[in-house]
């Protein structure tokens, strides 16, 4: 079966299910697992160079508040004719993380020989790991699908179990610094699962920015910084868009020490199957509990630590 992936997240499932040798094309942004998807052709390219741009700039380039950047994203529609693929893999939930599906259906129908379109919309964490299940019975591993989500489930009640009558500390999720824009979709889940209470946003609720005064009011116990698309070197390189802010000090996860820059691209951002390697990264995070492998410091640093 010849498969193209025009999501992150759709790869990682791909992979996750033992098919990524039959990935024939992937999006620039397609990074995981790295060995397997080095070699896949690239069907995509940004409009513009986020590198060296501030939070702001890009912000403002993907459309800012208004969230529309259907124009974001080219897609090589020669090279993806040619690559002929039995299976296009695609979303229709955020014009900014991925190519448009109305640009993928434009494609597809232009092509001689349509391939099987499956997009995927997930906005809670049951619908991130349903996704699996789906993607599998599409490339005819249902079975392996089905034991791969048992055992993912696993893994989260198992977070459950582990976190179950603590005290849960009352965590503010940053996904965007400048302008501040809360987590939302999976990430509340992700965090109840770990045993703390989201502020700021609902499980599956698509966010928009707020305001620093509204951070500031919530008072937050522990503060997580996951900006999406940003791996934890470059939200580092940009923490001063918070510590600066008013009354940064008077947060009470900051004078608790409880602020923790997380890896949002592997973990957080993306709809698939890591997400609950992130709940197990939280469990740690907020109790200090071990849940699957030990924590390191790529995947969660506490501010102003040299340790995790």
């Amino acid at each position: 079966m010849r498969i193209v992936s025009l999501l992150p997240a759709a790869t990682d499932i791909v992979a996750d299910l033992g098919l990524a040798s039959e990935l024939v094309g992937r999006t620039h942004e397609c990074d995981w697992p790295p060995a397997a998807v080095a070699s896949v052709p690239v069907v995509t390219r940004a409009e513009f160079d986020a590198d060296g741009l501030s939070s702001r700039e890009i912000s403002e380039g993907v459309g800012g508040a208004a969230h529309s950047g259907s124009s974001l994203y080219t897609l090589d529609t020669v090279a993806l004719a040619e690559l002929a693929p039995d299976v296009l893999l695609t979303q229709d939930l955020c014009d900014v993380c991925a190519v448009s599906y109305e640009s993928v259906s434009r494609a597809v129908r232009v092509m001689d020989t349509g391939p099987r379109v499956l997009s995927l919309e997930p906005k809670t964490l049951g619908d991130v790991l349903d996704c699996l299940l789906t993607v599998g019975n599409l490339l005819g591993v249902r079975e392996r699908a089905e034991r791969r989500l048992a055992e993912l489930h696993g893994r989260l009640n198992e977070v459950r179990r582990l976190t179950r009558g603590r005290d849960r500390p009352r965590v503010a999720a940053i996904e965007w610094l400048d302008p501040l824009w809360p987590a939302g979709h999976w990430v509340p889940e992700q965090i109840a699962a770990a045993g703390g209470e989201a502020l700021l946003a609902k499980p599956g609720e698509h966010t928009r920015p707020m305001t620093w005064e509204a951070v500031r009011a919530a008072r937050p116990d522990v503060v997580l910084v996951l900006p999406c698309g940003f791996p934890p070197e470059r939200t580092l390189s940009e923490i001063g868009l918070l510590t600066a802010l008013p009354g940064w000090e008077e947060l009470p996860a900051v004078r608790a020490g409880e602020v923790w820059v997380l890896d949002g691209p592997a973990y957080f951002n993306r709809p698939g199957p890591r997400v609950v390697r992130g709940a197990e990264v939280l469990a740690h995070v907020l109790h200090g509990v071990r849940a699957g492998d030990p924590v390191s410091e790529a995947e969660a640093r506490r501010l102003g630590r040299g340790r995790n």
